[in-house]
């Protein structure tokens, strides 16, 4: 079986100078690998092109045969590297937490323990019937968040 992080570790060397960065690589049992990459400004096909050509002409396909596949982490994917939620402080993001609560918020910001989460909750006001919307901004451990992904509106 094709070694997922010889290939990870190749795609790094080739990208590195540029923008762009490996964000998750994937070997299947049949050797079918699959390389995410993304980028601070933005992943092209030419891109992915010339990765994966630079990275196949680095591996001997006489002695294992396998199948490469690299693409870039799109738009409704979900969030792996603290570089990608760098990248998405001050937009909108999609976060599923552990307890099954989503959040639609905008992020704030992103560190090695967590991310900080600004959004509008109805909050109950004591002598008040109704709850109240109000502005919050919470922050959130990795260990809470089942997923984050950028959020589009496209009304």
């Amino acid at each position: 079986m094709i070694d997922c992080k010889k290939i990870a570790e190749i795609a790094t060397e080739e990208l590195s100078g540029s923008d762009r960065f490996v964000v998750d690589c994937t070997c299947s049992p049949s050797n079918e690998v699959e390389l995410l990459i993304d980028s601070d400004t933005s992943v092209s096909i030419d891109d992915c092109v010339e990765l994966s050509r630079a990275i196949e002409a680095r591996l001997d396909r006489d002695a294992e045969d396998f199948s490469l596949t690299v693409a870039s982490a799109g738009i409704g994917s979900e969030l792996k590297l603290l570089r990608q939620y760098r990248k998405l402080i001050g937009k909108p993001v999609e976060v599923l937490l552990l307890s099954g609560i989503k959040l639609l918020a905008v992020l704030e910001a992103a560190d090695e323990e967590g991310i900080t989460l600004s959004y509008d909750e109805k909050v109950a006001v004591e002598g008040r019937k109704r709850k109240e919307l109000r502005h919050v901004e919470k922050r959130y451990a990795f260990g809470e968040i089942k997923y984050t992904r950028e959020y589009l509106d496209y009304k």
